[in-house]
């Protein structure tokens, strides 16, 4: 097969929508010339699709997928926030956190009664184990 290029999934040029107008079965020679959108993987920047795959291809675990990536836990939402927004979806807003309930969970650490992941995830508003 002849060398394949990744995905462009936008306009290199003005950042705009593309449109597929040829498709060719590499095997049969086969070509279907048309106007063909890109669906929902058009709206996507070709490091958001990158990061798509690795999210499933994590099952979607998002603290997995932050532990591959090297990076923390709400660089990885942060970047799924991007995914859905660029998708149309609502992007839920992350409330502001509060220093009470920090505290609170930071004393039970403390305490032995939670464990770190716990503890993280309940300062994410998880559920602690």
């Amino acid at each position: 097969m002849r060398d394949v290029q990744p995905l462009i999934t936008r306009d290199p040029a003005g950042g705009g929508e593309l449109i597929v107008t040829r498709l060719e079965a590499p095997e049969t020679g086969v070509a279907i010339e048309g106007r063909f959108s890109l669906g929902w993987v058009g709206k996507l920047t070709r490091d958001q699709l990158d990061f798509v795959g690795l999210l499933l291809r994590n099952r979607t675990n998002l603290q997995k997928l932050a532990g591959e990536l090297g990076v923390a836990y709400n660089t990885v939402r942060s970047r799924l926030d991007e995914v859905v927004e660029a998708l149309g979806g609502p992007v839920e807003p992350r409330p502001a956190p509060d220093p009470d309930r920090r505290r609170e969970v930071l004393d039970r650490l403390a305490a032995g009664e939670l464990s770190a992941s716990g503890a993280a995830a309940a300062l994410r508003g998880d559920d602690p184990d």
